[in-house]
């Protein structure tokens, strides 16, 4: 066997084409913008966000297809702590290229994280999060906020639900930043449309699982109507509970903050003639039944988005928009980038046509609906009857309330 030695033509030649096959590699590389979905994903809020969440932002990725720039996504779960959300918002934005965070679940999480995306300049946008602060006094030019907050759903249950008969009203509120906003606009409402409240039970979130000392306490103080100010497993916890000893037939229920995925939980036969408010349902109109045909093939269950969801689908599918008329480079700037967002149009099929406030609250409808009975219901998911619209600037909080991004 003869060692054979390359020549010097063929050691030059193969150096030539590994150079340029280390060039070609070198153009065909791309940049990566990358999104984190944060959210509750193995607590109460779950369900109404979760993997569902991280399924709609994907299928906003889908949607918005090949840029000059590849998307990535990365996800973890909050476990509704602050200082939990802050250090992985953090490790993402230092170490992991992360460019801009989504969901959000929880208000405590979602205003920490908000202020570690100021810090960074990067994006936050929170798709979850019921806290009217912000886009009040925590307002920043690095956030904003979807879907819906607590002004919206507790002014559009708590103001018809008075006009229809329901005047006097208790409470059964959840002890923290979300339950106690909620529990507040809506007592507002309730006070500024003539009716009364007469007392709130706040239990300890997380962790309470009976609710049954609150409920009757509701039931005798003599109130017409309990009101639910909180969300996910706590709620349907509550409704059970409610239907157990009877209470819907003798008072009205009312959610402040209810999913379709806590009717889907707890079923039509106990949540009946429960009213909420939602800006998003997927049975609404012709673009919501297409988005939530293309998304639930994805989705935990097959079901159809969740307010939050959409919202995160939303918000996903108008960052990557911005970003793209912007430029990847330009776009690494996360309070430009916002700003982009406030000054461009929207549309998609969870939301239709809409715009960005300048204090960051994003501007939808608010449905109120009626939970429909077994017999009312048509199939699977066929759960809400539309009683009533609050157009966009009704439902928004009034501008301003101490946001420095607004001038006077």
């Amino acid at each position: 066997m003869r060692d054979i030695q390359p020549s010097r033509r063929q050691i030059l030649g193969g150096a030539l084409a590994a150079a340029g096959l280390a060039g070609s590699a070198a153009r065909a590389a791309r940049p990566v913008l990358r999104i984190g979905v944060l959210g509750d994903q193995s607590g109460p809020y779950r369900d109404l966000a979760g993997l569902g969440a991280l399924a709609c932002a994907r299928q906003a990725v889908a949607e918005f297809g090949a840029g000059s720039f590849d998307v990535e996504i990365v996800t973890a779960d909050h476990q509704n702590k602050p200082d939990v959300g802050a250090a992985i918002a953090r490790q993402w934005f230092d170490r992991d290229g992360v460019d801009m965070v989504t969901d959000l679940t929880n208000s405590a999480v979602a205003l920490a994280v908000a202020q570690v995306a100021r810090a960074k300049n990067k994006v936050a946008l929170a798709t979850a999060t019921g806290t009217t602060e912000l886009t009040g006094r925590q307002c920043s030019a690095n956030s904003l906020h979807w879907s819906y907050d607590v002004y919206m759903l507790a002014r559009s249950t708590a103001l018809q639900v008075v006009k229809s008969g329901g005047r006097s009203w208790y409470f059964v509120a959840a002890d923290y930043v979300f339950g106690r906003q909620l529990q507040g606009e809506a007592a507002a409402t309730v006070a500024a449309s003539g009716g009364t409240v007469l007392g709130t039970s706040f239990y300890p979130f997380p962790g309470t699982s009976d609710f049954s000392s609150f409920l009757l306490a509701g039931q005798s103080s003599g109130a017409d109507v309990i009101g639910f100010a909180n969300a996910g497993a706590d709620l349907v916890n509550g409704l059970k509970q409610a239907h157990e000893f009877g209470l819907s037939r003798r008072v009205r229920l009312a959610a402040l903050s209810g999913f379709i995925s806590d009717i889907d939980a707890v079923g039509l036969e106990v949540a009946q003639g429960l009213n909420l408010t939602s800006s998003f349902y997927w049975d609404l109109n012709e673009r919501t039944r297409a988005l939530s045909a293309r998304v639930r093939p994805a989705m935990p269950r097959q079901a159809p988005p969740t307010m939050a969801q959409a919202g995160t689908y939303s918000g996903t599918l108008h960052y990557l928009k911005t970003v793209a008329a912007m430029g990847l480079p330009a776009a690494r700037d996360g309070a430009a980038t916002v700003a982009q967002m406030k000054a461009t149009p929207c549309d998609d099929d969870a939301f239709g046509s809409f715009r960005v406030r300048a204090d960051g609250r994003v501007l939808v409808p608010a449905y109120l609906f009626r939970v429909k009975s077994p017999a009312e219901s048509r199939g699977p998911w066929d759960y809400y009857t539309k009683l009533a619209t609050t157009p966009p600037d009704e439902a928004a909080p009034p501008l301003g309330r101490g946001c420095v991004l607004v001038k006077e």
